[in-house]
């Protein structure tokens, strides 16, 4: 089973916003899978399940933490907001540069935009 490096940082993203609202086992198991890169037969021997039961575990828990995603939004407005401050640093820097207002009164309009976020 192939993961591609962006679904293995979103679902590090999920966990970290969501991972306390799985069970201790789901999160031990997640946790070994997404963030400690072991393979499903490690984890079955381990924790002695079938590796399909590990498989199924996995799934089961994208699907909790992608349903809280869905309701809550959370990841999004962090990825949002991050973006906006990232920008607002780059204005201030153009700001500092030329000293032209026009970049001071963007960060300005961004950070309130922030606070309706």
């Amino acid at each position: 089973m192939v993961i591609t490096m962006e679904k293995i940082v979103w679902q590090g993203l999920l966990y970290d916003f969501y991972g306390e609202l799985l069970t201790e086992h789901q999160r031990q198991i997640y946790e070994d899978v997404v963030l400690n890169d072991l393979s499903f037969t490690e984890i079955a021997q381990e924790q002695g399940i079938s590796r399909q039961g590990v498989h199924d575990l996995i799934r089961r828990c994208d699907r909790i933490l992608e349903k809280y995603e869905g309701k809550l939004g959370l990841v999004e407005k962090f990825q949002k907001t991050k973006k906006m401050a990232d920008r607002i640093e780059q204005l201030l820097d153009e700001y500092e540069k030329r000293r032209d207002d026009i970049f001071l009164e963007e960060a300005r309009k961004m950070a309130r935009q922030i606070g309706t976020l």
